[in-house]
């Protein structure tokens, strides 16, 4: 018998585990930043990530070998967080890889010797699992290594093959798990019994290549990739009942015990899921604030929102009612800074975001609160069990009240969430905002026109100017005039000058900052209401005031795209005119930063040579390099010019004019490139009819040409890997697949029909006879709805006289009944159509045919054998008596 774990701090197990490879020759390299390279995944997930490109034959590696601690976060499964012993959102992943150097026998001996010999674990407490297939690693442990067979558990591809993705890199893997209960035996030993295993060590052979029919050969460099979790092997070592009251856990845990005035041993189980909570939390917002990451709306930094806003809610929960993380980040920053130098350089970056995130959320959870109280008394009082989800959407809308919040709070209530009420309140704001594009917010009108004697009109400086110091003349919020607004508020500006573009002419709004002394608006959209520019924005720091100097600077960038798509739509209107027809006219138009949209008015669809050479006249243009020259003169002589207007706008006494010479006059207000040379280059998307007599081309101009192709040849090269050809084979490769799929599935379809036959003639020794016929009711498994007629239809002519009804389970959620008659049981009274649609009523389906054959289908079939009886029953009945 083997001595007992000893204790290990978590520190040491960390270094014990990188130096034990450090002496086998492995690179000792650090933990990479949780925001991974692989723009694949949103935070790095797992030890093996940053070796990916490795993995994958993307990248040769430095090193042979190498070793590291990497700081992983996952919230794929964060309601278990602090209900089970082991789901954490940040952990530490130790790992050893090979390169290409050594494989399984050398991995699963140094596996085994620091499990037993470094840690002590004792033998008789480890159990290990394989692949279901792999002979060579279950004689290595088994001969080698001299674990008994019992102690060696083959798992299959679920639990023990790891790839990366659909093709690519993988192979089986070994996990070590140590044994709680020994003493229970090694009979019906069953590894998903977490109350007695816990898994702490896989070990990865990556010794296969899959393509993409899911063949594997083997590869030419065979990988070792492994994972040991710090956390279960700290559990392990000190003898407590979980992760959490580890050392790498539990000094976090007390601290936040401590403001609360509790004392977490003498807790109930609620409020030690609460501290377990905040534990665990705190530790993923510290590593992530101090690796770069920012609270925000969207991505990784919605992760980092969510686990703060939980961490602040489940202080709530356990009595704490003032500002707490950073005090808490303090107890998690000393406990990582000897590992993870940067927790400690990046503190005062670390506590000011949770302190901000924190006030910023308590001023959310009191107004949310409050009315979430009140919805669940009413709720309870109509004796209901479920908040609606326009209750939880408004809770979302109009409080900032995050979905999960509500749901969990719900939980606690014993209530439910109506999650698919609140994704059906959700897709109708998204309507509206849609529709909000289009025009201004009538609130943000009625305002405007209460205050249009007190103010003047923009003026408008975006043509010649891409900043200007301003003024601010108004400020709204929600559509209400206030006299200032704090960070985060969602506001519109009015100010004195402008030189951002308001949408207009199909051209939409510039972007940009406006800001000022500590203050930093961020501009995303600007609409004209009568004479004046309203700016769309949120405030991201300091507190903005009416009558405020600021500086109004536009995104650069936007507005070249704008220009460059802008322009490109007058020269596609000249190019429409002068190859397909001159009296084509614009029907509409809208110009982005990443396309353009062109609707003309003509009564056919453009051949794809057409198309073509729309294009390519229109690219000429641009290479040609035509200045554009704009002068504002009386409409009358822009017209006289032979400037194109667009029918049915409203035009001034002056106009603006926009020339191409010898290629483009046109009436607009929008803003343009200088030269066409600046566009660079012109691509159609599409060319559609959009409603009769109107016809749409979709395109792109400038550096969106750019990002159109990168996509597109992301696919050819996607396509070509997969399909094994060049791309300019992909077309007949495609088309040679599609006749190939066609033959196999004729093929199957017979093979389908064959076996179909096959099995019914085993039927008919199970016919049973009524009277004068013979009947056979019946379920075949798996045969799809033409396969079943076709088995009724011969099974009913070897009968004689009789009747056959037979069910079956196509699909996982469908069910195929078929119903064949013979003559005589016709003229008996009994039709196949009525009987077999009856009976399809049972599956909650339906269906009909004729008298003598008949199919239906239902959609329950878990109701298929009672189906079936009640059809046996009514055939008999029907059959026996006289006719």
């Amino acid at each position: 018998m083997s001595s007992s774990p000893q204790y290990r701090s978590g520190n040491e197990i960390r270094q014990t585990f990188l130096d034990f490879y450090a002496q086998r020759g492995h690179q000792v390299l650090p933990s990479a930043s949780l925001i991974p390279e692989d723009p694949t995944v949103l935070l790095t997930i797992a030890g093996m990530l940053p070796f990916k490109p490795i993995f994958l034959g993307q990248r040769n590696s430095e090193f042979p070998r190498a070793t590291s601690s990497q700081k992983c976060i996952r919230t794929n499964d964060i309601e278990n967080v602090g209900r089970t012993a082991r789901h954490h959102t940040f952990f530490e992943m130790l790992g050893n890889f090979s390169f290409g150097d050594y494989f399984k026998e050398q991995a699963i001996a140094w596996g085994w010797e620091l499990s037993t010999k470094v840690f002590g674990l004792p033998p008789e407490n480890l159990v290990v699992s394989v692949f279901e297939d792999d002979d060579e690693a279950f004689a290595i442990w088994r001969d080698q290594i001299g674990v008994a067979e019992k102690r060696i558990k083959r798992m299959g591809a679920d639990d023990n093959f790891w790839v990366s993705g659909a093709t690519g890199p993988c192979g089986p893997c070994s996990e070590i798990y140590y044994d709680f209960h020994p003493e229970k035996g090694d009979d019906n030993i069953d590894l998903e019994d977490d109350s007695r295993f816990i898994e702490f060590y896989n070990l990865v052979f990556m010794q296969y290549n899959r393509d993409a029919e899911g063949n594997l050969t083997p590869l030419q460099n065979k990988n070792i990739d492994t994972g040991m979790g710090l956390e279960r092997m700290a559990q392990i070592l000190q003898k407590v009942p979980n992760n959490y009251e580890t050392d790498l856990i539990f000094p976090i845990i007390k601290t936040a015990g401590e403001i609360a005035g509790i004392d977490y041993v003498q807790s109930d189980e609620k409020t030690k899921v609460s501290l377990k909570v905040i534990g665990d939390h705190v530790r993923s917002v510290v590593h992530m604030i101090a690796d770069g990451i920012r609270a925000s709306n969207v991505g990784r930094g919605y992760v980092l929102r969510r686990l703060i806003r939980r961490v602040v809610r489940h202080g709530r929960l356990i009595g704490i009612s003032g500002e707490f993380t950073p005090q808490v980040a303090e107890s998690a920053i000393a406990l990582s800074e000897s590992a993870y130098p940067n927790v400690r350089l990046k503190e005062a970056a670390i506590k000011a975001e949770l302190q901000l995130e924190e006030n910023r959320f308590l001023k959310t959870l009191e107004r949310g609160e409050k009315l979430l109280e009140e919805i669940i008394a009413q709720i309870k009082q109509q004796g209901k069990q479920e908040i609606s989800g326009e209750s939880a959407f408004t809770l979302y809308d109009t409080y900032g009240f995050p979905l999960e919040l509500t749901q969990e709070i719900a939980e606690e209530q014993g209530l439910t969430v109506d999650q698919t009420g609140f994704e059906t309140e959700m897709q109708k704001q998204i309507e509206r905002a849609k529709d909000a594009h289009e025009t201004i917010d009538l609130t943000v009108q009625g305002s405007l026109d209460k205050l249009a004697e007190h103010i003047h009109a923009t003026e408008f400086l975006g043509y010649k100017q891409a900043a200007a110091n301003a003024k601010i003349e108004v400020l709204l919020v929600g559509g209400k005039s206030v006299e200032e607004a704090e960070a985060g508020t969602e506001v519109q500006i009015v100010l004195d000058k402008t030189p951002f573009y308001a949408e207009s002419g199909g051209q939409i709004g510039d972007r940009g900052y406006i800001s000022g002394d500590a203050i930093v608006v961020r501009i995303e959209d600007v609409k004209k209401e009568s004479d004046f520019f309203v700016h769309f924005g949120r405030i991201e720091r300091g507190t903005l005031r009416v009558g405020d100097a600021v500086n109004a600077q536009i995104d650069r960038s936007c507005r070249r795209r704008a220009q460059a798509n802008h322009s490109a739509t007058h020269l596609l209107q000249a190019a429409l005119k002068k190859l397909i027809d001159e009296s084509i006219g614009q029907a509409g138009s809208l110009v982005s930063f990443d396309r353009l949209r062109f609707d003309y008015s003509f009564n056919r669809a453009l051949t794809p040579e057409e198309v073509q050479q729309v294009e390519e006249q229109v690219n000429t243009w641009i290479a040609e390099a035509h200045t554009a020259h704009i002068e504002v003169i009386p409409l009358a002589e822009a017209k006289a010019k032979g400037a194109t207007a667009m029918f049915g706008e409203k035009y001034g006494d002056e106009v603006r004019v926009l020339d191409f010479p010898g290629v483009s006059m046109e009436l607009c207000g929008g803003t343009h490139v200088s030269n066409t040379a600046e566009i660079g280059v012109f691509k159609i998307i599409s060319e559609t009819g959009v409603a009769a007599g109107v016809r749409r081309i979709e395109a792109v101009a400038g550096s969106s040409v750019l990002d159109y192709l990168n996509v597109r040849d992301k696919v050819v090269r996607e396509l070509s890997d997969r399909f094994k050809a060049k791309p300019e084979e992909l077309p007949e490769r495609i088309t040679n697949i599609q006749n190939e799929l066609k033959t196999t599935q004729k093929e199957l379809e017979t093979l389908k029909g064959q076996l179909a036959i096959a099995k019914s003639d085993q039927l008919l020794t199970q016919a049973e006879t009524v009277g004068d016929f013979k009947i056979v009711v019946a379920e075949m498994e798996g045969v799809d709805p033409e396969s079943l007629k076709t088995a009724a239809e011969r099974l009913v002519q070897k009968l004689g006289e009789g009747a056959v009804i037979l069910g079956s389970i196509p699909e996982a959620d469908k069910v195929s009944l078929v119903a064949a008659f013979s003559p005589v049981v016709n003229k008996k009274g009994l039709q196949a159509g009525k009987f077999i649609g009856a009976i399809a009523k049972i599956c909650g389906g339906g269906g009909g045919g004729r008298p003598n054959l008949a199919q239906a289908g239902g959609r329950d079939p878990s109701k298929l054998k009672e189906a079936l009886e009640s059809a046996k029953k009514q055939i008999i009945d029907q059959l026996a008596t006289d006719g």
